[in-house]
């Protein structure tokens, strides 16, 4: 039996491909169907909001739950601009400073040799079990202790710790073979020279994932502000959006509620739609040594 001609995977539209369309056509269109939820929402009157039965999309569109929400920014002593740029420094100091100290222990983790070194990984892989809430009071305890209340780096310092992310790169990091380190160290070239040079341009799939990640976690947290943030001036933009949507009225904040709603989730939809290639690359080759 003759198979010249055809192909396992076409590279161009072909007629048996018609069956996975079939499937995953619909099945795209209804995983869309709750960012249309959201992004409907926001731009719905009041009348809309309230109406019964419900319907899914907007009819008339209106910036009128935007404008409230901002109109009420305003009335406050402290401008909506200033938890905006809070939350953007905070958001980018951790990314930054979450992918250099992920990026530097998955090279020490991976391809050092020293004490404890297992017994580090099997906590690390221990630490995947417990969720933010069953360490809220330690977490508490050590911010207190270390005299961090109230301070503007509280956002960041005990935030650091990210298990998953030390995963991932370690396991990208495990698939460069020892041939290169071992060439690149009789060339003459130091840990940070092959940590920059070699190490990173290979696992930048896993990088991308990490900082999604951290982006996603950072950009919504509402904790320290909440706990160890008295100061109005550093608490976040998330804090803020919260306790706007909090303080109205069920019926007057509803809209104003959506609004916050598409705000917030709008920079996770476009960064992950940005580098989602760069996630499936990760999560499909991060069990592969």
């Amino acid at each position: 039996m003759s198979l010249q001609g055809t192909k396992i995977n076409p590279s161009r539209f072909n007629k048996s491909q018609l069956k996975f369309y079939l499937f995953l056509v619909p099945m795209s269109l209804f995983m869309v169907l709750p960012i249309v939820y959201i992004i409907s929402q926001a731009f719905k009157p009041l009348d809309e909001l309230f109406m019964f039965p419900p319907r899914f999309l907007v009819q008339k569109p209106t910036m009128k739950s935007f404008s409230d929400l901002l109109r009420t920014a305003s009335n406050t002593g402290i401008p909506m601009s200033r938890y905006l740029f809070n939350s953007i420094i905070i958001t980018i100091l951790m990314v930054l400073v979450t992918l250099f100290i992920t990026s530097i222990t998955g090279y020490a983790l991976s391809k050092k040799q020293f004490k404890l070194k297992n017994r580090l990984l099997s906590i690390n892989q221990m630490a995947l079990m417990f969720v933010g809430v069953a360490v809220a009071i330690p977490r508490y305890l050590v911010v207190v202790n270390l005299g961090l209340n109230n301070n503007f780096l509280v956002h960041i310092i005990p935030y650091l710790a990210m298990p998953v992310g030390l995963f991932l790169i370690k396991q990208f990091i495990d698939q460069i073979p020892d041939s290169i380190i071992e060439a690149a160290k009789i060339d003459g070239a130091g840990d940070l020279k092959i940590l920059t040079k070699i190490v990173i341009p290979l696992i930048r799939p896993a990088l991308a994932t990490v900082a999604i990640l951290t982006f996603q976690s950072t950009w919504g947290a509402t904790e320290a502000s909440t706990t160890y943030i008295q100061d109005e001036t550093m608490k976040s933009f998330a804090f803020y959006l919260n306790t706007i949507t909090n303080t109205q009225n069920a019926i007057a904040g509803a809209g104003m509620s959506a609004a916050a709603g598409l705000i917030m989730f709008l920079p996770n939809l476009i960064i992950f739609i940005v580098m989602q290639s760069q996630v499936m690359n990760t999560m499909s080759h991060s069990g592969i040594k």
